[in-house]
């Protein structure tokens, strides 16, 4: 049955969404109040209600943005009164299923949560899985380091992730209304969503509002120090003319902090560094000493999420999505040289098991080690060393898209953990061919697993997936074929001790 309008009361007031072959979506959920105006740059506080009945069919409106690259490219309708959540549903019952909370990615600078691609509808239908999918404040407006320089507006560079929890704390207050269960929630994203998950494992503030962990291309690496955040904070406001004050700023048009964030990201892209993709993200959460007084990867080792499972991975060639495979022999020696202390030793050692590679081969190789999968290894080792369980996968199927050249690229398992093949733009990605449903199905079947369970183990992988363990450093290869892979890499990783 489609066109049903469900009607749910919550202590804010009551919604109407709707509903599409036995799923219901209730979307566009304010989780905390407007911060637009005097409460820009403002942590988020509770969302005052409404009277009488909430349209809920309709996503809200993105953060404030440009648009990107990849699930990003195309343009969204935003607007600084953004701090929205999305709601896919079986059934408004008191059968308490597990919740899966969806972290968008984005690079921190663009995307949202009501895109198909996102879409919780499978994991309703298959897995009786309640999904939550959010917008949080991106650029600057979530993620700036502005209180030493203008004084007044502590604890901006964190901004994005208290959002996260004030959306994680809606979760735990409004759930069950929903059929979801506030004690079984397990945090999940991609890119800069699963960044944002690496560090709510180590926001104290964050414990106890989720039970389990996944993952996918982002780990606990990304995260400025105070020193590094106060310089692009720098950056910023001299871009932007320098405004005297905390009222000045706040006062500008949206516009203007968008159009200062790119002059600020292409000025730093610029830089040496950018040559290993470091200074891609300049805007990222910053290490606080009250919020997060700590690395995040120095929680987790210290044992932080102990109890907490976790799902880790990457893909085989995340930065083709990127260009690197474009490169040519100068940028390989240049992009190694900025890494590697031993340029020429590190690209014979990535070569010796990539004989027939090119130059852009090699660099795509290296700045996925670089970004994603070294970052990723740290989380599990971290993780086991604490005690606490954790699972690794390494995604490669590769894109037929572009002639084969993007291979198992960055954001590609996307869609094979939401099922979500059919959806809009996902045929272009994928390339032309038959759907690979079978590794969909498996792949969605894990992580269905894993939400419910903490263990992503499912009868549709047809191979068990080992735990995660130094000494074997086992991971489970999702491709054309499925199996459990022992330290796959393991040469190329033994470059990066003592870095990152």
């Amino acid at each position: 049955m489609t066109g049903r309008e469900p009607l749910v009361k919550i202590l804010p007031g009551a919604l109407r969404g709707r509903e599409r072959d036995g799923v219901l979506l209730f979307a566009g959920i304010p989780y905390a109040a407007p911060v637009t105006g005097a409460r820009r740059w403002a942590a988020p506080e509770p969302h005052e209600g409404w009277s009488g009945m909430r349209d809920a069919r309709r996503f809200g409106p993105a953060a404030p943005q440009r648009p990107g690259t990849g699930l990003t490219a195309a343009p969204h309708a935003w607007d600084e009164d953004c701090l929205t959540l999305n709601v896919t549903t079986p059934a408004l019952d008191d059968a308490r299923r597990p919740v899966l909370f969806w972290i968008h990615g984005g690079g921190f600078l663009t995307g949202k949560g009501g895109i198909p691609w996102y879409d919780g509808s499978s994991f309703a239908r298959r897995g009786d899985v309640v999904t939550v999918s959010i917008n949080y404040r991106l650029g600057a407006l979530g993620f700036i380091h502005l209180d030493p320089l203008l004084p007044g507006i502590p604890g901006a560079g964190l901004l994005g992730l208290h959002d996260q929890i004030a959306a994680l704390e809606w979760v735990r207050d409004h759930i069950a209304a929903f059929g979801g269960d506030p004690g079984r929630v397990t945090i999940a994203g991609e890119s800069a969503g699963a960044m944002s998950v690496g560090t709510l494992l180590g926001m104290p503030r964050a414990r106890g509002l989720f039970h389990g962990a996944i993952a996918q291309s982002g780990a606990c690496h990304h995260t400025h120090g105070t020193t590094r955040a106060g310089d692009i904070a720098g950056r910023l406001i001299a871009a932007l003319g320098s405004p005297g004050d905390a009222d000045a700023l706040r006062a500008l048009d949206v516009d203007a902090i968008l159009d200062a964030q790119q002059q600020v990201q292409a000025a730093l892209a610029a830089e040496p560094a950018s040559a290993g993709g470091i200074s891609a993200l300049p805007f990222q959460p910053v290490v606080d000493r009250d919020a997060l007084p700590a690395p995040p990867l120095d929680a987790v080792r210290a044992g932080s999420v102990r109890d907490v499972p976790l799902l880790v991975g990457t893909n085989r060639d995340e930065t083709t999505l990127f260009g690197y495979h474009q490169t040519d022999d100068r940028r390989l020696e240049r992009l190694a040289g900025h890494i590697f202390s031993d340029a020429e030793a590190a690209i014979a050692a990535y070569r010796a098991t990539r004989p027939e590679a090119s130059p852009g081969e090699l660099a795509t190789a290296i700045t996925t080690d670089q970004i994603f999968r070294i970052p990723a290894v740290r989380l599990c080792e971290a993780q086991h060393a604490a005690g606490g369980d954790v699972f690794a996968y390494e995604f490669s199927w590769r894109s037929r898209a572009f002639g084969g050249k993007l291979g198992a690229t960055h954001a590609l398992e996307v869609p094979f953990a939401f099922h979500t093949l059919d959806r809009p733009g996902v045929e272009v990605f994928l390339g032309e061919g038959p759907l690979p449903t079978d590794l969909a199905a498996a792949t969605h079947a894990a992580w269905t697993a894993f939400v419910r369970t903490g263990d992503p183990n499912a009868d549709a992988l047809g191979v068990a997936w080992p735990r995660y363990a130094a000494g074997s450093r086992r991971v489970l290869e999702l491709g054309d074929a499925i199996r459990p892979l022992e330290d796959p890499g393991g040469a190329e990783r033994a470059l990066w001790d003592g870095l990152l």
